[in-house]
């Protein structure tokens, strides 16, 4: 079982910088897949930067450049650092980790709402 709390969302104007957190409740150096999707109202969930076996990451083409994601393993959280965001940006953010064993498991946490205005 993996619990993810997330924070650091909220209301910024375009250009504007956030940083969410994605607090995990057990070690993530085992977590195969941890990172962060995106939900905009009417639109699917969609990735939008993920580590892949603890060091390959994988972004969205919308956000390289702007986004970078980041972890420590010390504090099992990982976190994403939003640049120059824009409107379109706007959506619900979730964490998410794939655990993989016998059975492959996909958590995710509540989501964090992030509102750019232009």
């Amino acid at each position: 079982q993996v619990q993810l709390v997330e924070s650091g969302g909220g209301l910024v104007q375009a250009g504007g910088s956030l940083r969410l957190s994605c607090a995990a409740s057990r070690s993530i150096f085992s977590i195969n897949v941890m990172g962060w999707y995106r939900q905009a109202p009417g639109k699917e969930r969609e990735l939008v930067a993920v580590f892949i076996s603890g060091s390959r990451v994988n972004y969205a083409d919308s956000v390289k450049g702007r986004f970078t994601i980041s972890r420590d393993n010390a504090k099992n959280t990982v976190y994403l650092q939003m640049n120059n965001l824009k409107p379109e940006d706007t959506a619900v953010y979730y964490c998410t980790a794939k655990v993989i064993a016998h059975t492959t498991v996909d958590y995710w946490g509540q989501g964090t709402q992030v509102t750019v205005s232009s």
